[in-house]
């Protein structure tokens, strides 16, 4: 099995069993999330972390916003730049407060984002990021205007560096613990789309369409395509 190659900014040391470096597991958490939350450090230099959509390919994220944002154009410099998605699966209940913890999957990337100048690269990234919310959708809709490629900025980082951190399973209680009367396990947590809701402004005759009806966030753990 692939794996990324440990650094020592990518490996996982507390908890060490819990870190994954393989290609699939990093792939999967990816592809599966919606939102990644970008951390660098502003020109006044302080801490900043911003949520942001994204999308991969092979091993490639990208991140776009307004080419006027601050985030943006911070990062185009070639800044150190630290990138976080985190899924949770439920809530582990264990018998004390200390053991309680959460089930989740996580993946940390460090890099350096360079900016993408390329018509042909830029509009495949915009593609996938429509692509990587809700399949099919691209196809339908209005594509972008020349204007609106203009004032879009779209950067690239690599996964030079990139670790995943996992934690399945029940709780882990002190041995003493589990002759308590008190519940303990998992309680999951999903997340599914529910009903499309309608624009009131629909025009006539445009329907649910059946990407949207099947909608889910199970992936293939190969990205979106090209």
């Amino acid at each position: 099995m692939a794996e990324f190659k440990q650094t020592d900014q990518t490996k996982v040391r507390r908890l060490a069993e819990r870190g994954k470096y393989d290609h699939e597991t990093v792939y999967s958490i990816l592809d599966e999330g919606f939102i990644c939350h970008v951390g660098f450090i502003a020109t006044d230099g302080r801490p900043v972390v911003i949520p942001t959509a994204f999308g991969r390919v092979d091993d490639r994220v990208y991140i776009h916003g307004s080419a006027g944002s601050r985030m943006q154009r911070m990062l185009a410099t070639g800044i150190d730049v630290c990138i976080t998605v985190t899924l949770v699966d439920g809530l582990v209940l264990a018998r004390s407060g200390f053991n309680s913890s959460i089930n989740y999957r996580s993946v940390v990337i460090m890099g350096k984002a360079t900016p993408v100048v390329d018509p042909e690269e830029k509009a495949r990234a915009l593609y996938l990021f429509s692509e990587h919310l809700l399949p099919g959708r691209w196809d339908e809709i209005r594509g972008p205007s020349e204007k609106e490629l203009k004032q879009t900025s779209v950067l690239a980082i690599d996964l030079d560096e990139v670790s995943a951190k996992v934690r399945t399973g029940p709780p882990h209680d002190d041995e003493e613990d589990y002759a308590l009367p008190v519940w303990a396990g998992v309680l999951p947590i999903e997340v599914k789309f529910g009903e499309a809701e309608p624009d009131p402004k629909l025009a006539d005759g445009a329907g649910v369409p059946e990407y949207v009806r099947k909608a889910s966030r199970k992936r293939n753990n190969e990205g979106t395509k090209n």
